[in-house]
């Protein structure tokens, strides 16, 4: 059964953010640490949390604005995107850093620690990789942010997916520049998907395109620790 739980961030305030929790069905393959969108811990990020514990991952999003608004969860409408916008532009990097470091101690002592996370949480996974110890693997989905942090090298295997139909991110601009920065670091583009893709039900979401992504994740999970 998924719930909301606390957590104590690393950061030097110490911070007590909520994150969105569910226990693995069967046999613990590992830990996910699943980063959200801009839009807060909404009906996808939960959904995307019990699809992992599904697959037998402890998996926990965390809320990464609760210093801002605790608890956001707002609707991809034309409001939604106000309030989000409104509020990702007075939160931290840094503090969302130690948020992640805090999820990774959370998990550590009782296996691998891997992280996914999704547009926002997209740009926060190539940042986690990059800048966080202890992470067995990470998956990046349509980050808007990593082609401008190509410069910074993962510390574990890192793979990013983008559709080619987003309207916010030129796939093929994108790969090339993380392509000649982190050559290790395999990119997929997804001909029939365009934002947002891995939200069930969505305009944007193929289920096809869905499902090979989240069969590329599981796989490198699986390469790298996964039970």
């Amino acid at each position: 059964m998924a719930e909301m739980i606390k957590l104590k961030s690393t950061a030097a305030d110490g911070f007590e953010f909520g994150a969105y929790h569910a226990e693995p069905t069967g046999k613990r393959r590992g830990g996910v640490i699943v980063i959200q969108e801009i839009f807060g811990i909404d009906q996808y990020v939960r959904a995307d949390v019990e699809r992992w514990a599904g697959l037998g991952f402890e998996a926990i999003a965390p809320s990464m604005y609760d210093r801002v608004k605790p608890g956001l969860d707002v609707g991809h409408d034309e409001a939604g995107m106000a309030e989000a916008f409104a509020t990702v532009r007075q939160a931290k990097p840094e503090d969302a850093l130690a948020d992640l470091a805090a999820c990774v101690a959370f998990l550590k002592p009782k296996g691998p620690v891997f992280v996914v996370g999704y547009c926002y949480g997209g740009a926060m996974t190539w940042q986690a990789a990059g800048r966080l110890e202890g992470i067995s693997a990470a998956s990046s989905y349509y980050g808007g942010g990593v082609a401008g942090a190509a410069d910074l090298t993962p510390k574990c295997p890192t793979i990013c997916h983008f559709g080619r139909k987003d309207g916010h991110i030129p796939a093929d601009e994108v790969k090339a520049k993380i392509a000649a920065a982190q050559p290790q670091a395999p990119v997929y583009i997804y001909e029939n998907s365009g934002h947002g893709f891995n939200n069930d039900g969505r305009p944007d979401s193929d289920p096809d395109d869905a499902a090979l992504a989240r069969k590329r994740t599981l796989d490198l999970f699986e390469q790298n620790g996964a039970l």
